[in-house]
């Protein structure tokens, strides 16, 4: 009896084993489909760009769809949780400020002078970024492969930089700015998010951040804007229900549940795929060129990204 059981597997072994590959598998699969809707987004502005409305009232639009599913998210974390305490406010507020209203909002300005497949480069310099604040702030030290992959990075996006100069003259190095600074704002808010996360946990803290953030994309609006600015093409409104669902809320979810599955280390390798499905969205969609420049500071910025990881 001793022996038929032992050559015997358990159930729940066996159930292991089958499940741990595929939800490795679905772990990729929805870190691949969230890179590539987060990477819609900026073909989603560019179009509407096309119908005369500005930055100001566009990320309010976004923002005033999306808050619904934020806050209920939010709702939704905190149920059976401690209530939050009046630093945890501060620091949530702060939170959105910097990583979702502003890094958004200068985004989505800086879209309106280069191509989406360069503001999508640009934000993929992220994680070199929260590396030099973590060594400006901390003094976390850095590793020879990290400075080779930084180099390579950023050196692919000085190539199509020179680039977009070339075509779309000296507003391409202002649009160049403001998403470079949206890439800081967004360092920051992952640096200092650490603690909070542990503390309330990711769901939690993104649901309330980005409720903040809506709050103050839509309060941005009212001051800078008359009322009559809310007016716009139908088409501006059902581009900005898709900015708010596909291509901001859904990717959120898929990107934590793949992290749940996988780890954040291979979220992050699967969401490599952006840059790539920007550029083609944008051939395809927008008309934007590719051209050799484009292609050689593509394939640097992710093997320089790749490198980089591949440091830590």
């Amino acid at each position: 009896m001793t022996q038929k059981n032992e050559e015997k597997p358990l159930p729940a072994q066996g159930l292991r084993a089958q499940a741990a590959p595929k939800s490795i598998a679905g772990g990729l699969l929805l870190a691949t489909l969230g890179a590539i809707a987060f990477s819609g987004k900026a073909i989603i502005v560019k179009l509407a760009y096309r119908y005369g409305v500005d930055a100001v009232t566009l990320i309010m639009y976004r923002m005033l769809f999306a808050l619904p599913i934020f806050a209920a998210m939010a709702w939704w974390a905190s149920r059976g949780k401690a209530a939050l305490t009046r630093k945890d406010w501060l620091g949530v507020a702060w939170l959105g400020f910097t990583g979702y209203y502003l890094a958004s909002f200068l985004d989505f300005a800086g879209l309106a002078y280069i191509s989406a497949s360069f503001e999508r480069l640009i934000l993929y310099l992220n994680p070199t970024l929260v590396l030099l604040l973590g060594l400006v702030l901390y003094g976390r030290r850095i590793t020879l492969t990290q400075v080779i992959g930084m180099a390579v990075s950023y050196g692919g996006v000085v190539l199509v930089f020179g680039h977009e100069i070339n075509l779309l003259g000296r507003e391409a190095a202002w649009g160049a700015l403001l998403v470079f600074l949206s890439a800081v704002s967004y360092a920051i808010y992952l640096v200092y998010s650490g603690e909070m996360v542990r503390r309330l946990g990711a769901l939690r803290l993104v649901g309330l951040a980005t409720t903040v953030a809506c709050i103050c994309c839509i309060v941005q609006f009212l001051v800078l804007r008359p009322m009559g600015a809310a007016a716009v093409a139908p088409e501006v409104i059902w581009l900005s229900v898709v900015n708010a669902t596909l291509c901001t809320a859904v990717p959120v979810l898929m990107v934590m549940m793949a992290i749940e599955r996988v780890g954040a280390g291979l979220a992050a390798q699967a969401g490599m795929v952006g840059p790539m499905s920007t550029i083609l969205m944008g051939v395809l969609i927008l008309g934007e060129p590719f051209t050799g420049w484009v292609a050689a500071g593509t394939v640097l910025v992710i093997a320089g990204i790749f490198v980089f990881t591949r440091g830590k």
